[in-house]
């Protein structure tokens, strides 16, 4: 469970008391679905638990988290010369459209991981450091959609990747803010409902050119998991 400690500490240092009494340690159990799995690291195993979080209350997640992420960003783009180009204020369109979207987010379905499934996203992230490439598609042509069904056939499949973070938490919020994507590819992917998405394989490698990246993919397959667990 270090990952709740890390986030109970990071609530009390970074955001103060309000921020420490809305989330509870229900509610990180609940999101915490890849804590015993071996074959993920700690913040691969963050990335599958910020998502969850999100998924619980969204509304609270964007009053938190996505609070303290945008907080964080700010002051590391301060040293720009183009910082008021790069910074999130509060009229940013994807900040605002954000909001909109995370309050009607409220006991959504659970992700969990799938050790196949983050084979296939391992083997892409391992593609992507070693072609230095940024894309869906592998350095031999195929589609992340193609990629995936060797792994689960005829399945429901959506990839989210992130570039330049590490961290399961800066990769989640970059991913759901979505700046300069205006289709919301990846947001709506990890707000997904319509699909039925609820496995996922996620894999960091660094990244020549980006210094990090992150694959993260995701199936609907029929699965017994409970949401209580």
């Amino acid at each position: 469970m270090h990952r709740v400690i890390f986030s109970v500490l990071l609530i009390f240092l970074c955001a103060g008391t309000a921020f420490a009494q809305d989330w509870t340690a229900a509610e990180f159990k609940k999101a915490d679905t890849g804590e015993f799995v071996s074959y993920l690291t700690d913040d691969e195993k963050d990335v599958i638990f910020y998502m969850n979080l999100i998924r619980l209350d969204g509304d609270k997640f964007f009053n938190t988290y996505i609070q303290d992420y945008v907080t964080a960003y700010n002051e590391s783009v301060k040293r720009y010369r183009n910082y008021n180009q790069l910074k999130i204020t509060l009229d940013n369109s994807y900040y605002k459209s954000l909001r909109t979207h995370l309050q009607r987010v409220k006991n959504f379905p659970l992700f969990f991981p799938d050790e196949k499934l983050t084979r296939a996203s391992r083997n892409h992230a391992i593609d992507l450091k070693i072609h230095n490439i940024d894309t869906h598609e592998g350095s031999n042509g195929d589609s992340f959609a193609k990629r995936l069904s060797k792994y689960f056939p005829n399945k429901v499949v959506s990839e989210n990747i992130d570039f330049g973070y590490n961290k399961g938490l800066d990769i989640v919020c970059h991913l759901l803010l979505d700046c300069g994507v205006p289709s919301l590819g990846h947001r709506y992917t990890i707000l997904d409902q319509k699909y039925n998405l609820n496995l996922v394989g996620v894999n960091i490698q660094s990244h020549p050119s980006n210094k990090y990246c992150t694959v993260i993919d995701f199936v609907a397959q029929p699965t017994y998991f409970s949401n209580n667990k």
